[in-house]
Formats: C-alpha cells, sequence, structure tokens
C-alpha cells in the first residue's frame, strides 16, 4: 500500500511538472479555452482591488528596462488599441510606459499558454520550421473575441540577466511580427514585452529548454 501511496505521488509530481513543450500539442479549443480562463482570472484579480486570484497573482516589476516596454527601430508604439483595426502597419503596442513599473501576470502553470519556439543562437529570426507553431495561434487569434493579448518572451538563466531581457523583447516582437504580417492579426490587439529569466516556467532547473518559451496571455 506505501508502494502504491509513494508511485501515485511521483506520478501526480510528474505530471505537475510537464514541461511547456507539451503545451505545442494543445488543439486550438484547448488554447481558446486556456485563452478564456485567462481572461476571467485577470478581471477578477483588477476588479477585486487584491491583485490576485485562484491562478493568477499581479506581479509588479519595477526593474523592467526601458527596453522591454520601448519599441524597436521597427515597431512603434500604438497609444491605444480597440482590437477592431486590421491594417498590417499599424503599431504593435509595447506593454507598458517605460518610467513606470510593469504589473506582470503570474499564472499558474495549467493556465498558461507557452510556445517554445527554437530561435537561433544570438538571434531573433523566426526560421520556417518554427512558423506552423504560430500559425496554429493564428487561428486561435481570428476565433477569439479577446481584445487584447499580451506576447512575452521568456529565457533560461544562460547568460546575463540583461543579455536575455533584451533577447527576450526581440523575440516576442518578432512573434508579433509573424502574426501581423502573416497572420493578419489586429496589430491593435497585441501587445509585446520581454521579461528575460524572471518568471521561469520550470522553476525547480532555471536552466531548463522549457523556460526558453513565448507565453500568449488574454488580457481583456
Amino acid at each position: 500500500m506505501r508502494f502504491r501511496t509513494n508511485l501515485s505521488l511521483v506520478c501526480a509530481a510528474l505530471v505537475a511538472a510537464a514541461p511547456a513543450v507539451a503545451q505545442n500539442d494543445l488543439s486550438v479549443e484547448e488554447i481558446l479555452e486556456r485563452l478564456e480562463k485567462q481572461k476571467q482570472v485577470f478581471n477578477e484579480a483588477e476588479t477585486s482591488g487584491l491583485g490576485e486570484t485562484r491562478g493568477l497573482k499581479l506581479v509588479t516589476v519595477e526593474d523592467v528596462d526601458a527596453e522591454s516596454a520601448a519599441p524597436s527601430d521597427s515597431v512603434a508604439v500604438s497609444a491605444q488599441g480597440n482590437g477592431t483595426a486590421t491594417d498590417p502597419d499599424e503599431p504593435i503596442q509595447a506593454a507598458a510606459d517605460p518610467n513606470q513599473p510593469l504589473v506582470f501576470g503570474q499564472l499558474a502553470p495549467e493556465l498558461q499558454v507557452n510556445l517554445q519556439i527554437t530561435f537561433g543562437f544570438d538571434s531573433a529570426a523566426l526560421a520556417d520550421s518554427e512558423k506552423p507553431k504560430l500559425d496554429k495561434m493564428c487561428a486561435v487569434l481570428k476565433q477569439s473575441d479577446i481584445n487584447l493579448f499580451r506576447i512575452v518572451g521568456h529565457t533560461d538563466t544562460s547568460g546575463s540577466a540583461e543579455y536575455n531581457e533584451r533577447l527576450s523583447v526581440l523575440r516576442a516582437k518578432e512573434v508579433a511580427r509573424y502574426l501581423v504580417e502573416d497572420c493578419g492579426v489586429a496589430a491593435s490587439r497585441l501587445q509585446t514585452i520581454g521579461m528575460g529569466e524572471r518568471f521561469p516556467y520550470n522553476t525547480a532547473d532555471p536552466r531548463a529548454d522549457e523556460n526558453r518559451r513565448v507565453e500568449f496571455q488574454a488580457l481583456s
């Protein structure tokens, strides 16, 4: 009996630690369901005034580099977005005022929507082999009535924190660029931010592959 109990605990732990890469296999319907749950918990956390609810904690990140919230040379900042525009040239929003602390939504693993997109070393270029992963998200975004998505770049802890943060910013912006230019998603529905190594998916191993990911959050 003790052996069975211990085995059950081990199996439960393995399921709980399922890597983010497994989420690449979620169906469009499963992703849509998670995003709707995200939208609900973001609304609950904000309206309650507590800054958290089951499955979500709003975390103030005061030391985000201004580059994380500012546009690159090729991506301008939109003052506001209502989700109605379809012009691919419309600027993608930065996630926050670079002069203000960023409030980041730290979602429970079971609510996260992560894609493990493989980029080249020291590169933010999106390889053709990785585009099918985003084509699924394209279908999700087109079917969803969610107004605003945040695209979050994450890294593992290899390299310096500053380097990782900048690389995560560029990769999030590259994903957003593809969704706008190749998929036709309205740029007003997208925000981008890079969190570098701050919020690993696998907290037990900060250098694990599954920590290098792009996360999608349904804000409203």
